[in-house]
Formats: structure tokens, sequence, C-alpha cells
């Protein structure tokens, strides 16, 4: 193994001067032969030593540098285009910075299993990274564009975007702890949790059973102001009318009495308390008076009357009946006009009075009254000749009914 260049040659028992011992110094050289003669080694600790020279002093003697230091951040900032690690990278509980050039970027790449503590997007492209279960504990970003967000089982913890777009966000299992976005609206979301935006309304109960709630709704439903008012004491004149009681006045529908021997008025409420039978020049063919009859559901009662009417005039002329309210009617000329009023007392009990005129033939006034009970509740009631044959030929009648 050859160590040293034989540059120079010496005689035997000769002198060798200080300048030759230079020179023979200056011109060694270290043959290949040193380094792989030598047998190698399995591990390298980190105390073990290499020496590096320094290309820009060649005249300066090799520096030693530990195992340690070296794999220490030891190496001077630069680039580095191609390097290539095929195997784990693991950095254990190492701490620092570590960068990416922002004209970086990842084509294909997969990160299986990793944390990536923070990544900033700038103008990073990303095409077809995925991480399928690592962690991205802060995803930010500022101006660029993340199209498509898939996240399997893995979880994002914070997601801020800021004035870039997030086109479609797929979680299937994984969890997005907290969300914070402002929507278009009055709806916002904020640490996970929804909102509606506040409105000018006072939140409090308004309306009591002395003041009126007023509420303002705009289009979605949402009150924009809420305010009372109370009730007055005097209703304006005018303002309560029959139609607006829960049991209203109410006229039925005129019918002409030109033929026939019975008119039927039926559907009287069970509220009804009042009913007026109103006759307009009623006549009928014969003299045998007119009546006034009562029902129910099961059909009209024609029976139990105890009912009266008289003529008031020159003389005075009394009718009996017990199977109507009577209107006396005695002669085929006769044209009755007047009201009939029934009244309830009480249950099914029902009281009748009328002050009638005769219009036609001989002029008189008549008196009527009496009294009638229902087997069930009044329903019906029927203007009808007295004989049953005798037929209407003349005038109209109605009913009115109130509660």
């Amino acid at each position: 193994m050859a160590m040293i260049d034989r540059n120079f040659t010496f005689a035997t028992n000769g002198t060798v001067s200080a300048a030759d011992l230079h020179n023979l110094i200056d011109s060694a050289t270290i043959y290949q032969d040193l380094i792989t003669g030598q047998l190698p080694i399995t591990s390298v600790g980190t105390n073990y030593e290499l020496l590096i020279a320094d290309a820009t002093n060649p005249n300066a003697a090799p520096n030693a540098v530990t195992v340690y230091d070296l794999f220490e951040d030891a190496l001077t900032a630069g680039t580095y285009t191609n390097a290539n690690i095929s195997a784990a990278l693991t950095y254990g509980t190492a701490t620092g910075t570590r960068l990416v050039s922002t004209n970086a970027t990842i084509t294909t790449g997969t990160i299986t299993t990793g944390v990536i503590p923070s990544l900033t997007a700038g103008t990073t492209t990303s095409t077809a990274a995925t991480i399928t279960s690592g962690t991205v504990t802060n995803l930010a970003s500022t101006t660029g564009t993340i199209a498509t967000l898939n996240s399997t089982t893995g979880t994002i913890a914070t997601l801020n975007s800021t004035t870039g777009t997030i086109g479609t966000i797929n979680s299937t299992t994984g969890t997005i702890t907290n969300l914070s976005t402002t929507l278009a609206g009055d709806f916002t979301i904020s640490q996970g949790t929804g909102t509606l935006g506040t409105t000018a309304v006072t939140a409090g109960s308004y309306g009591s059973v002395s003041a009126i709630p007023f509420l303002t709704i705009n289009a979605k439903g949402i009150i924009t102001s809420a305010t009372t008012g109370t009730f007055s004491t005097t209703p304006a004149d005018g303002s309560i009318t029959p139609a607006k009681l829960s049991q209203p006045f109410t006229s039925a529908t005129a019918v002409a009495s030109t033929t026939g021997t019975a008119i039927d008025f039926t559907g009287i409420p069970s509220w009804a308390k009042r009913i007026s039978v109103l006759l307009n020049k009623v006549s009928i063919t014969g003299t045998s008076n007119i009546l006034v009859q009562l029902g129910t559901s099961g059909g009209i009662d024609g029976s139990s009357y105890e009912a009266q009417a008289s003529i008031v005039n020159v003389a005075v002329a009394t009718n009996n009946s017990t199977s109507g309210f009577i209107i006396r009617d005695d002669e085929a000329a006769a044209r009755i006009s007047g009201i009939m009023t029934i009244a309830n007392v009480s249950s099914n009990i029902w009281v009748a009075s009328g002050a009638l005129a005769n219009i036609g033939g001989t002029a008189s006034v008549q008196m009527a009254a009496g009294a009638k009970e229902l087997s069930a509740t009044l329903d019906r009631v029927r203007i009808r000749s007295g004989n049953g044959t005798d037929t209407f030929d003349a005038g109209s009648v109605n009913i009115l009914y109130e509660g």
C-alpha cells in the first residue's frame, strides 16, 4: 500500500534539509487505498467524526465534524433541488420551521399518515394530493382556491377561508368541529353554533286581556316591530252590526204566499231564542183562519197549543186553537199584515203574541197570544191554513230570528 508519493530521492547517510522536509510534507498524497482498504462499520455513533475540506481554501487543513452535528441543522441556508426520500422520514420531537417553496407543486403525491401543523396555501397548487387519515390542525387559504376538499376519516379542527373560495366540502364520517361563517341574510354560524340575526324588537310578551298586540312581520316571517294598544271602552258608532254578533239577528228569505196550503221555514239554529213571523197582505181562499205551528227535527208539532186570537173593532170575536197559534181570517177577502213574535221561556217552552190587521174585506185589528212546550229543540216554523185544504192566494211571509 503506497501512502506517500516518491517525488524525492535521498542519498544514504545524506543530510535532509528543512526545505526538503517541507517539500516532502507539501507533496504528500493520501491514496484511495488508504480509505477503501479499511474495514467497514455497520453503525455510526453521534460522537464519530468526519473530516470535511473547505473547497474555498484548498491550503487549509480539513475540519472535523460529528455525525450528530452534521444532521442537527448544520446545513446552511440554500436550495436543494433534488432530494429524494424513499423510506419513512421521522422528525420525532424535533421543532423548528420546515418551509416549502411557495412555487412548489405536489402533483400526485400521497401523505398517508401525517400531521401538518400549519399549511398556508398562498399560490401553492395541489393537483391530486390526498390526506387519507392524517390530521390537518390549521388550514388557511388567503387568496388561493381549494376546489374540492375531501375528508374521509380525518378531522379538520379549524377551517378558515378569508377571501378564497372552497368550492365543495365533502365530509362522510369526519367532523368539522368549529365552522364560523357569515351567511347572506340574517343567519350566522360561529364555532359550530347557528344564530339568527337580531331585530329591533325587544324580547318579551306583547298583549294581554286589556292590551292589543300590534306586530309588523316581513316577508321572511320575522317580526320587525312589536307594540301594544288598549281596547276602546266605547265602540265607534256603527262599528257593531248584527252580522258581527256570535248569534246574529238573521232574516230568512221571504216566500210568496200565493199557492199551497203550508209554508215551512227550517234550519233555525238552536241558539235562536226569539222568532218573528212576518205577514204581508196574506190571503187564503177560504175562511178557516191561519195557524203558526212549531216543530223539531222530528217534524211539525200540531197539538197541545194553548192559543187565542180576538178581533177588536165594533164587536169583539174570539177564536181558540190547540193546533197552533191562531190568526183570525174569517172572510175570503181578508188581507192579513202584521207580526207574531214567538219567544223561548226556558228549555223547550215557547210563548207567542202578535198584533195584526185585516186591510181587506171588513177592516179590523186582532190580538193573538198563546203557549207551547215542545219535546225537543225548535228548528222550524210552519204557516198554514187552518183546515189544511184552503190555499194561499196572495201576499208573502218571512221570519226573523235572534239569540
